[in-house]
This record gives C-alpha cells, sequence and structure tokens, in this order.
C-alpha cells in the first residue's frame, strides 16, 4: 500500500470496538401471516422510520430502538417458507416492502438486507434440523447479520477468511468490512472458505469470543447502517451451524437475484422520498424564476415539466420493479439456468431504471427547490448522500453489458450474485 493511498477501510483511532450486543428479545416477535400484513406493517413502520431519519443521519445517530422495532414487527422473518410457520411473501411484496421502508429512511431498510439473503441460503442448503432451528431463531426476532464482503482481495470474490475444522466444531478466522447489521445482530453469518476451498457460511452467535464488530463506517451516505469491520480471531462455531452455502454461490441459482430485487428496491424508496419531498418543497418553499413571470413555482413551466418527467420515470421504474419480482417468483417456482437467466435480466433491467431515477430526483430535488434547499438546517443532501452511496453497491454499467449480451448474444448473465 503506497503512502498515498487511503486508510478509511482500516480500524482508526476514532473506530470504536462494541462490546455492546444487542440481547436475545424478551418477547417473541410478531409473525406475519400473509403479503397484505407485511406491505401493511411497512406502511405503519416508514411514518415511525420518517419522523427522526434527518436527525439520525445528521448526528450518525445508531438506530438500535428502530432495529429493535423492525424485526418485532416481523417483517425481518416475512420470507420465511410457510412449512416452517413464516408468511413466505412472494418477492413482489418483498420489493414493495423495502421501497415503503427506505423512501423513510434508507439506511435501516438496508438493515436486513443480508438476513433476507441468508434466509434464501438456510431454504436452499441447509439440513432440515439447519432449517427448523435457525428460521424458529429469526421468526422469534432474531436478526441475522453480515459478514460477508472483504477488501483486500482482488474482487468482490477473493476471499481471505478460512474456517478450519477442529474437533467437533469449526475455526473461523478472518476480517471482514461493508457489514451491514452485523453491531445489531444475534447472528452473525460469515462467508469463509473451507479447507477444500469451498465457500461456506458459518452462523456465529454476535456473543461469540473472537468476534469483534468495530463501528468504523465513515461513508458519506448511508450513515446509520454501521457497515464496518468484524474481526474473526479463531471464533467457535458448531458443525450445526455451517451451511455449505457454494451449492448456491458457485451453481446457478436465485439467491444472486433475489438479493438484487431487494437493492432495487431501496433505490426506488429512495427516489420515491426525494420526489415527495422535491413536490412538497416546490408547492410550500421554492420561488418561481424571475423571467417565469409566475407568482408560484408550481406555475413555472420547467418546473412543472421536470416534476412531470420525474413521475413518468418514478412509474416506469416501479413497474419494472413490480415485473422483476413476477419474473422471480416464477423463476423461484421452477428453478433452471433458463429462469434464473430471466429473473435476473429482469431485476438488471429495474435496477438501471431505479439507479438512475434515485441519482436524477435526489439532484433535481435542489435543482426545483433553489438555493434555500441547502441549507443544513434541512439536511436534504442527506438523499442525495445516501442515493450516490448505495447506487455504488454494484455497477450498473455492467448490468448494461449484461443485458445487452443477453438480447443480443444469447448468452447467459454471469452466475455471480451481483447481477
Amino acid at each position: 500500500m503506497s503512502n498515498t493511498t487511503p486508510r478509511a477501510f482500516e480500524p482508526s483511532e476514532h473506530s470504536r470496538s462494541s462490546d455492546w450486543a444487542p440481547s436475545l428479545p424478551t418477547e417473541h416477535a410478531h409473525v406475519i401471516s400473509s403479503d397484505e400484513e407485511a406491505i401493511a406493517m411497512a406502511e405503519g413502520l416508514r411514518a415511525r422510520f420518517l419522523a427522526n431519519a434527518s436527525l439520525r443521519d445528521k448526528h450518525r445517530r445508531l438506530p438500535f430502538a428502530e432495529v429493535d422495532d423492525f424485526s418485532q414487527s416481523g417483517l425481518w422473518a416475512m420470507t420465511i417458507p410457510k412449512k416452517y410457520g413464516g408468511a413466505g411473501v412472494s418477492q413482489t411484496t418483498v420489493a414493495k416492502v423495502f421501497t415503503l421502508l427506505a423512501s423513510a429512511d434508507a439506511s435501516l431498510a438496508q438493515m436486513p438486507q443480508s438476513n433476507f439473503e441468508i434466509i434464501d441460503v438456510i431454504r436452499l442448503t441447509g439440513s432440515e434440523e439447519q432449517k427448523s432451528d435457525l428460521f424458529a431463531r429469526v421468526l422469534a426476532g432474531q436478526r441475522l447479520g453480515n459478514a460477508f464482503s472483504e477488501f483486500k482481495g482482488k474482487n468482490v470474490e477473493d476471499f481471505e477468511t478460512r474456517l478450519v475444522r477442529d474437533g467437533d466444531e469449526f475455526v473461523v478466522s478472518g476480517q471482514k468490512f461493508y457489514s451491514t447489521g452485523a453491531l445489531f445482530a444475534h447472528l452473525v453469518p460469515i462467508v469463509a472458505l473451507d479447507e477444500n476451498g469451498h465457500v461456506v457460511v458459518a452462523v456465529a452467535d454476535r456473543t461469540s469470543d473472537g468476534l469483534t464488530v468495530i463501528d468504523d463506517w465513515s461513508g458519506f451516505g448511508q450513515r446509520t447502517t454501521a457497515s464496518g469491520t468484524v474481526l474473526l480471531n479463531n471464533v467457535r462455531v458448531a458443525a450445526s451451524r455451517v451451511l455449505p452455502a457454494h451449492i448456491v454461490y458457485e451453481h446457478p441459482s436465485a439467491v444472486g437475484p433475489q438479493s438484487q430485487i431487494i437493492h432495487a428496491a431501496i433505490d426506488l424508496g429512495i427516489a420515491k422520498h426525494a420526489i415527495d419531498v422535491t413536490i412538497n418543497l416546490v408547492k410550500s418553499y421554492a420561488r418561481p424564476w424571475i423571467d417565469s413571470g409566475k407568482e408560484r413555482a408550481t406555475e413555472d413551466p420547467y418546473t412543472i415539466a421536470a416534476i412531470g418527467d420525474l413521475k413518468i420515470r418514478y412509474n416506469a421504474a416501479e413497474s419494472m420493479l413490480e415485473r422483476s419480482g413476477r419474473q422471480l417468483d416464477a423463476t423461484i417456482a421452477n428453478v433452471n439456468e433458463q429462469t434464473i437467466g430471466l429473473a435476473k435480466i429482469a431485476i438488471a433491467e429495474a435496477k438501471v431504471l431505479s439507479t438512475e431515477l434515485a441519482l436524477l430526483a435526489s439532484n433535481k430535488l435542489f435543482e426545483l427547490v433553489g438555493t434555500r434547499s441547502t441549507l443544513d438546517e434541512l439536511n436534504l443532501d442527506r438523499i442525495w448522500r445516501d442515493a450516490r452511496t448505495h447506487t455504488l453497491h454494484d455497477p450498473v454499467r455492467w448490468k448494461f453489458h449484461a443485458i445487452g449480451q443477453y438480447y443480443l448474444n444469447d448468452i447467459e448473465p454471469p452466475i455471480h450474485s451481483w447481477i
């Protein structure tokens, strides 16, 4: 590493090594019973989360109480199959729930994204005993976190974290970053390579010896996700908590698009919030430009046209997201290489639109409301910062490529989880 390379990804003297861990729920979480209830629950939480979202962002105040409310609502368990006591909601519903929640607080909405990915991994690779145990824990209100990504490898699939057998248990060592949800988790799924080089997921207790969460996330957006470092120093994990995740990560599966549809929904939610705020402030706060000759900003012809353009783009992106959810549901019901390709491409198309719209809408907010919209007291830059940060999750420029290859050259999209 050269002397000019930023050290933002390394723990610093300002980082906080957290000895705090969430207590296990004292009451069983609510159990969602249907798609309709999941959406209604999200609508109720949306108002609650929106109330102080700006203050949380401004002061980087972590949402401990809100995360508890979120998981106790039952939404973190909404995709658990009915066979195991969950609602098994559709992917269309998942997308609607995350759009609603991200339109209030994109950081909070991102918290359980990995929780849902691991639910899918458990469903597809776990034994009956593992499914019964882990699903029951999530239904009760325990949260699955994230110790997936690393930043030292040559690419996102180059893992240094290793899992080795030691008697009847396994031992995991390594370092993770972008660990959204780990600080708030009761269970921390760790992506590692086993002794044969296969990708596995080891589900460790948050309080395990050697598992340290460092609150060193300093991103200018998504500020309250606590997406920092997890240090793994000989963390012991029972054999019953190790999942053969390579089954879904190294072969075609729907886990990737199931993860991607949530990211697309978060971006759409950010765009929704930006457009809603823009319309409200144009009506109540903005002034018309002098050359328009109008009395109110709502009469400015260029502003009117810009709002119309944003709403057209939003309705198109929302429709594409719903379409991709229907395709993903159909794929899950009939998984093969062709149907997985259909789901990946449909969601990639939706993700292109939601990414571009989140950035456009959060930028247009300032253009249409005017210079006063930049006042610190309004903290409207939170919306743009969240959009710019979250849309970096995986590069949209490569989605254009995959979509073009699919339609032009009949090439199926890559099997990895980033499309």
